[in-house]
């Protein structure tokens, strides 16, 4: 049997290593292998003493998607969804955990859609260089989800409640201009300029005395005790509840409604 194909490229460039998400098709939605690609990929990088800084992107036309909602729609189909459910939330926090565990800072170069639990992969890295045209949404109002990936467990000390709240219950549409604002991203480029402008960050990182960046980055990062037990709690209520009316009604109705989702063609699937 061969070997799947990677869905995280690594590379390499000095002491910047490069850490790109790989399922354009699909928008980088969401599915475990992504997520355990990632962080294998994470703690690679994390021991790789010559790394000084690294950068985290994405192919295609959006950063991610979130969840893949035709895969919950198949897994709703079946008796395996509270399964899939726990293992993509739990991979999902073990990646949001270990980006903020690693020594190394992380640069998030960002375009195109960021919703649902993907916000976390943005939300723990340490400098967000993103795309004029960057957009970000909870969603979880359309799929009839609770909040994953950081939306209750990392924004609220990042942007305050009501701004948190405004997102997850009002189902608030950030554009970049907006998350920079609040606080969510460091700085803005021409989507062009993206990939150039987080790899001067990430060099000026890599050019400073490593025991500042790596000591700066922890003292940082706060309690993550407590951050892992809240993106636990958002794990446990997610799974109590994806199962329910709401939830499935959720996901069929966002699939009819948001047409721009991509075709989840067998030559897609992950």
């Amino acid at each position: 049997m061969n070997a799947r194909q990677l869905l995280v490229r690594v590379t390499h460039a000095g002491a910047v290593a490069t850490l790109t998400l790989t399922r354009p098709a699909m928008h980088n939605a969401l599915v475990p292998d992504l997520l355990l690609d990632l962080c294998v990929a994470l703690e690679e990088t994390g021991r790789r003493g010559e790394t000084r800084a690294v950068i985290l992107a994405a192919d295609g036309d959006a950063f991610s998607i979130g969840g893949d909602m035709r895969r919950f729609a198949r897994e709703m189909g079946g008796n395996a969804l509270e399964t899939y459910s726990a293992e993509l939330v739990g991979l999902l926090n073990q990646a949001i955990l270990s980006l903020m565990k690693l020594p190394q800072p992380v640069v998030a170069a960002v375009h195109g859609l960021v919703t649902g639990g993907s916000i976390g992969l943005v939300l723990a890295c340490d400098v967000v260089v993103a795309a004029e045209d960057a957009a970000f949404k909870a969603h979880y109002a359309s799929a009839g989800f609770t909040p994953d990936g950081g939306w209750t467990a990392l924004m609220p000390a990042i942007v305050g409640r009501r701004r948190a709240a405004a997102c997850v219950l009002l189902n608030r549409t950030l554009s970049a201009g907006e998350a920079r604002d609040w606080g969510m991203v460091t700085q803005l480029a021409p989507r062009e300029r993206v990939a150039d402008v987080a790899r001067e960050a990430a060099q000026r990182i890599a050019a400073a005395p490593a025991s500042t960046m790596r000591e700066g980055k922890r003292l940082l990062a706060g309690d993550l005790d407590a951050v892992e037990r809240a993106l636990e709690a958002e794990r446990q209520r997610f799974v109590a509840t994806v199962g329910g009316a709401e939830a499935r009604d959720g996901v069929a109705r966002f699939l009819r409604t948001f047409t721009g989702y991509p075709d989840d063609a067998p030559a897609q699937r992950a």
